[in-house]
């Protein structure tokens, strides 16, 4: 009879936990305990968010006066160096560079002339 009721009561354990880690109904709110993030938020915010004007790109500007200047000429080189210049000011604000992640140079990494030791 015991035996009968201890295992009678590990399978109705393991049901009522099956049971509670069921996952929620889809689309339904769930009950929330307040611990971390409320699952009935939503995730984005729901605000609408106003869409500025796109800025007119500087350097499709002065590639189409690059395309209409003589090739190779001064004022095409003068045009030129101001597109290389814009795209790496461009790049320079995107990267970033960790010094801690950069290896520390150590005198004998630098390159130079080489000594040949002299003979004793």
């Amino acid at each position: 009879m015991a035996r009968h009721f201890l295992v009678t009561l590990i399978a109705m354990t393991f049901v009522a936990a099956g049971c509670a880690s069921a996952q929620a109904p889809l689309g339904g709110p769930v009950a929330w305990d307040g611990l971390g993030q409320d699952p009935n938020k939503p995730l984005r915010n729901t605000k609408r968010m106003m869409r500025l004007p796109a800025k007119p790109d500087p350097i499709a500007e002065r590639q189409k006066a690059l395309n209409s200047l003589q090739p190779y000429s001064a004022a095409w080189w003068a045009v030129h160096d101001e597109i290389e210049a814009e795209e790496q000011r461009r790049v320079n604000k995107k990267i970033v560079i960790c010094r801690a992640c950069a290896p520390t140079a150590s005198p004998e990494d630098h390159t130079g002339s080489l000594q040949s030791k002299k003979p004793e």
